[in-house]
């Protein structure tokens, strides 16, 4: 059996085993999955020296750097006990991993597209025809369970220009705001996946260090769950509680707490969607709230 080729940044003991944890070492999701590290806790010690292998303030976390089409291979195969990928590459590999938390950014479609002018209608025209794609797994299954013979193009980039160049009469390629479709000229004919950024686990890991990976899991959950949502503070004369509360909403109802004071105020304490934040104010003000304090939530465990 081939020994694992990635040394170890951490020793490892028997009763606060190592967690590797891949992470995408450049791409779109790099920077969002580097903040959410950041403040989950997951600290690098070094953030300025990018190695192969890196510690974490908790000795007992490291990083693996890796490209994030091989990251659902090193979780499967065990050179890393859980990763951070996209959804797609996790299909796209085939890799047999847990999904265990959805991060909830880099949303996007994985489509079929064919040019503006195309008479191509739906998948079913595409008979015989000839298909560029960075996902080849993916589309080869697309079209094998639909009965459709093609050839499929594998590129390694640029897809949305393939039509145009007689390299393919079609595409599938991930948009996420569909402007650089609508800019090359293509237009979609159908939704093949849907993916989003997601923690995946080697199933044999998760089962041996299910504490540690499940203690990851809270920490990243929680800032996910805190992400849009901030804390809101305000005196209330009791006579305006009512009031108050009717206005306010909150994850579970405000809270309302007594105050030292000689002029009968509670204290109300709410989360709430930042979106709202700025017609609340008014319209607490309006009701009879005082003193209020708006703060951001760094993280939020039910």
């Amino acid at each position: 059996m081939e020994q694992n080729k990635f040394p170890s940044a951490a020793v490892e003991r028997e009763d606060t085993p190592v967690v590797r944890m891949a992470i995408p070492n450049k791409g779109r999701i790099s920077e969002p999955i580097n903040d959410l590290m950041e403040k989950s806790g997951l600290h690098l010690i070094d953030p300025g020296e990018r190695r192969l292998i890196s510690r974490t303030l908790d000795p007992h976390v490291e990083i693996l750097f890796a490209r994030p089409v091989d990251i659902p291979e090193y979780v499967a195969n065990g050179a890393a006990d859980i990763g951070i990928t996209g959804h797609d590459m996790v299909m796209e590999r085939g890799s047999d991993v847990e999904e265990l938390l959805d991060l909830q950014f880099g949303k996007a479609r994985l489509v079929l597209a064919v040019r503006d002018e195309s008479h191509v209608k739906s998948a079913a025209d595409l008979s015989h025809a000839r298909i560029a794609t960075e996902f080849p797994v993916i589309t080869r299954d697309y079209f094998q369970s639909r009965g459709i013979q093609v050839t499929v193009v594998p590129v390694g980039g640029a897809c949305e220009a393939t039509p145009y160049l007689g390299i393919a009469d079609a595409i599938i390629d991930l948009v996420s705001s569909g402007n650089t479709l609508r800019q090359n000229r293509l237009r979609v004919i159908d939704d093949v996946l849907s993916t989003s950024t997601v923690l995946i686990a080697n199933r044999s890991a998760h089962q041996k260090k299910a504490s540690k990976i499940d203690e990851i899991v809270l920490a990243l959950e929680s800032v996910i769950r805190a992400q849009g949502q901030c804390y809101l503070m305000m005196n209330v004369s009791r006579s305006h509680l009512d009031d108050v509360k009717s206005v306010l909403p909150g994850l579970s109802g405000p809270t309302v707490m007594e105050v030292a004071s000689r002029e009968d105020l509670v204290a109300v304490h709410a989360v709430v969607s930042e979106e709202r934040v700025y017609q609340l104010i008014n319209a607490l003000k309006q009701a009879g709230a005082r003193d209020i304090l708006v703060m951001s939530i760094e993280r939020m465990i039910r």
